[in-house]
């Protein structure tokens, strides 16, 4: 049977750290030196975070909350809102098998246990995957070659009753 793991990195995390770095630049051509300073910025500050899920021990998939993501810099109108779902990223060999919406969940999930009543995201390739986890458009807009849409989802909160 297979183990699924979630772990929030923490500031001397460096050999995850170096791996996402991989993945990233792999994927989105992010410097590895950019990632590892961002990642380290992030562990350091109670308001943001980043997730890393294993499965059988193995590194798979990860992701975090920011709060500045790359779109803010092309378009700062969207400076208003706080609390970036960001840099979701699964190894391309565990693709199409649920792990991406795993690991939001969870982002989600821990999110909430901070307070959080709201996130953000923006996409270009994953829209569908935000639609089934329940996120709203909130807009959608041209930059350069990509279709972005931006999307939030209020986080339910529970209250706890004393007898």
């Amino acid at each position: 049977m297979s183990e699924t793991k979630f772990d929030i990195l923490k500031p001397n995390d460096t050999e995850h750290f170096e791996l996402i770095a991989k993945w990233y630049l792999d994927e989105w051509k992010i410097p590895v030196s950019k990632t590892i300073e961002k990642l380290k910025k992030i562990t350091n500050d109670k308001s943001q975070f980043q997730a890393l899920m294993t499965l059988n021990g193995l590194p798979i998939t990860t992701g975090g909350i920011y709060n500045h993501v790359g779109l803010l810099d092309k378009q700062p109108r969207f400076k208003i809102y706080k609390n970036w779902l960001a840099l979701i990223y699964t190894i391309p060999e565990q693709r199409k098998k649920g792990y991406g919406a795993l690991i939001c969940d969870f982002i989600q999930n821990h999110s909430r246990d901070l307070g959080l009543e709201q996130l953000h995201l923006y996409t270009d390739t994953a829209e569908r995957l935000y639609e089934r986890l329940g996120w709203m458009k909130i807009e959608r807009l041209q930059i350069e070659s990509r279709n972005i849409v931006v999307m939030d989802k209020k986080l339910k909160t529970y209250c706890q009753h004393g007898i």
